[in-house]
């Protein structure tokens, strides 16, 4: 059983708020292209399938709904896809998979972007979609009117049918997007010099897509990417994400925090896939955000530091372990033997928890025949075991 697909969560200097303050960490280094590139060569050094690079619209804040005044966290970031495009080229098997938020972007432009990555990293490109309902991020663009959420609201019936209506919206943005990437056959670039015909103008197709919120004729500007389609990712924690997975991903990360609720969410995902008539064609996996070292009360006490000296026990939507590669080995079993494709793991702190998936989890995890000991795909969507799909527009 050597299907299990491990993936890695980048951000900043780790998911947990004190991760730069590490002895071993870089604080100075956040915002320079050789420190992306070194956090990516050590996870393809681990075999990994593909690197998400976190990405928002909003400065970071310790409060989800509102910015704060602290200056003891990280604040401020790279955009995700230009350093995804930096990088991508220093490496040779690992997919990247910057995250893009769909609420305040185009989907014209995020599909040229995606298939220019597709391009510039030989076809090992993904996206993970986000969207971007808060109001203060609104106030960024100025270009639309949205409700201030707070905690106490989002379970009124209004923001409720505004949170629906923003994944309705992310669903037809991708839909876009594909299409787009669809809308140039794999042979319209002819490049024969001899005839003077660079492209077959035959062979690009307007898309013609009209909704409630976009309206493109397309076709894109950039050829079809190397893989036909990117991977498409989402993370969902509840029904209405579940449902725009199942529409419109290859990929869904979800959030469980024991076995009971692992099963939940796959049964739950399972019935959106078929309600869409997908049965099959959607990858689950699991986020875990990890504190590795050698000995249990070694990470245990490192996460510990980092609590203090944060002033709080770290919270987060996924669940926290803290403890050895063989603990974390055990859980990844786990949830694979449930029917998880994959498991998504978000370091704790930047590089040493990185360094220790590759030096301590990957080799348990070969040792108990759950993962590969080499790449032998050249794609990322070759590394995920899915097939090159047709164009939607190519003629039978």
């Amino acid at each position: 059983m050597t299907d299990l697909h491990l993936a890695v969560a980048l951000d900043g200097a780790g998911w947990h708020p004190a991760a730069w303050r590490s002895a071993d960490a870089r604080p100075r280094e956040l915002f320079t292209a050789g420190y992306w590139t070194g956090l990516l060569a050590e996870a393809e050094r681990g075999l990994l399938d593909f690197a998400t690079i976190d990405d928002a619209l909003t400065i970071q804040s310790a409060d989800h709904f509102a910015p704060d005044a602290r200056t003891d966290q990280v604040r401020g970031r790279l955009d995700a896809l230009l350093v995804a495009a930096r990088v991508a080229p220093g490496s040779a098997h690992i997919g990247v998979v910057p995250t893009v938020t769909t609420t305040h972007t185009e989907p014209f432009h995020t599909s040229k972007n995606i298939a220019t990555l597709d391009y510039v990293s030989s076809g090992r490109a993904g996206v993970q979609f986000r969207t971007g309902g808060l109001g203060r991020k609104a106030a960024l663009f100025g270009r639309r009117d949205l409700p201030q959420l707070s905690l106490e609201l989002l379970e009124t019936p209004e923001i409720q049918r505004f949170v629906a209506e923003r994944f309705d919206e992310a669903a037809d943005y991708i839909d876009v997007v594909r299409r787009l990437w669809d809308s140039w056959e794999d042979d319209a670039e002819i490049r024969d010099a001899a005839t003077d015909r660079f492209v077959d103008r035959e062979k690009l197709h307007h898309i013609d897509f009209a909704g409630r919120w976009f309206s493109v004729r397309g076709p894109s500007i950039t050829p079809r990417p190397p893989q036909g389609q990117p991977v498409v990712s989402v993370l969902a924690h509840a029904t209405v994400p579940y449902r725009l997975a199942a529409r419109q991903a290859d990929v869904v990360f979800v959030t469980p925090h024991d076995e009971a609720g692992a099963r939940q969410i796959l049964d739950e995902v399972r019935a959106e896939v078929a309600a869409a008539g997908r049965d099959g064609e959607l990858q689950v996996f699991a986020d875990l955000v990890v504190f590795l070292d050698p000995g249990a009360g070694e990470a245990a006490a490192r996460k510990e530091r980092l609590d203090a000296l944060d002033g709080a026990p770290l919270f987060s939507d996924a669940r926290i372990l803290a403890g050895t590669a063989e603990t974390l080995a055990d859980q990844i079993e786990q949830l694979h033997r449930l029917g998880y494709d994959g498991v998504r793991l978000r370091p704790g702190a930047l590089p040493h928890d990185l360094t220790a998936i590759a030096d301590l989890l990957v080799p348990q995890l070969q040792r108990r025949g759950l993962f590969r000991t080499e790449y032998t795909a050249s794609t990322l969507r070759g590394h995920l075991g899915l097939t090159r799909p047709a164009s939607r527009y190519q003629a039978a």
